[in-house]
């Protein structure tokens, strides 16, 4: 009997991280015969784990394949269509809203208006997989990231998929160039500003009038690092701050230097500091 979307187990998802434009879910599938209707995003699937003998039926075209670790199946909005396994497999399934699309179109200086994605099945394309790879360990981690660095590897995604497998080189900066220091000093002021505040990418690049594909390579040349490190750092370093010279619950700190809660804080100054809020705090004592 065909069986609908419903057989389909969510493990892991990001569906309560705030990401904007992309939504990321780790499927456990059964064997069987699956309907998934026409979705109003565009959906990536990416095979994880043991192969399974499979059979697709999309577009008007059937594909019969071994559907191995990192195969991907493209399948635009608007699209429907039956999968068929012969034993339960795992997936990831990536959901792009078409504005990313749109965003990723303007970032490569093409018509936004006109972009669009085509059906691919069993899709193999390298740089696809390892930032896919990358968004499931930031779904499978306890405590999240900045979302600035889901932001942009929601982009880096949609820019691959536009690229449609060409090898050229997009929305990097010259050779050299870095940021003028008056947008040097309008980010910095901005962050520390908003440091208590969630930071996307779209907003640190509207401050200096830049589209996101070109403010991500001048930042990365300018400060050494990329935007969602500098800006974590900086959280950090706010923290730290914080917990030397007041008397402020830890708690209180964490939400004031943009942490989602005080464990979120906890995790990322011992990965940078080596020390944990509860060291600092004995230290200020």
């Amino acid at each position: 009997m065909d069986q609908l979307n419903s057989t389909a187990a969510t493990l892991l998802s990001s569906k309560d991280r705030g990401w904007k434009g992309l939504e990321a879910n780790f499927l456990r599938i059964q064997a069987g015969r699956t309907h998934v209707p026409g979705s109003q995003t565009h959906r990536l699937g990416i095979h994880f784990g043991r192969a399974v003998n499979a059979f697709c039926e999309c577009d008007g075209r059937q594909y019969r394949r071994r559907q191995a670790h990192g195969d991907i199946d493209i399948v635009p909005a608007g699209l429907d269509g039956w999968w068929e396994d012969d034993g339960d497999c795992t997936i990831l399934r990536l959901n792009i809203q078409h504005e990313l699309l749109q965003s990723a179109a303007e970032a490569l200086g093409r018509n936004s208006d006109a972009v669009s994605l085509a059906p691919k099945f069993q899709l193999r394309d390298s740089r696809i997989e390892s930032i896919a790879w990358a968004i499931k360990a930031e779904i499978e981690s306890p405590v999240p990231s900045d979302k600035t660095y889901a932001e942009a590897l929601g982009l880096a995604l949609s820019i691959r998929l536009i690229e449609g497998g060409e090898q050229t080189s997009v929305g990097t900066a010259a050779i050299g160039a870095t940021l003028t220091n008056r947008h040097q000093r309008r980010l910095v002021d901005f962050i520390e500003a908003h440091i208590d505040q969630s930071l996307s990418l779209g907003d640190l690049a509207a401050t200096v009038g830049l589209s996101v594909s070109h403010l991500k390579p001048l930042f990365r040349a300018t400060f050494g690092v990329p935007v969602h490190h500098y800006v974590l750092t900086r959280r950090i370093e706010r923290a730290k701050l914080l917990i030397l010279s007041t008397d402020m619950p830890l708690a209180e700190i964490a939400l004031a230097t943009g942490f989602a809660h005080q464990s979120h804080m906890t995790h990322w100054m011992r990965r940078i500091l080596g020390l944990t809020p509860g060291m600092l705090s004995r230290m200020h004592s």
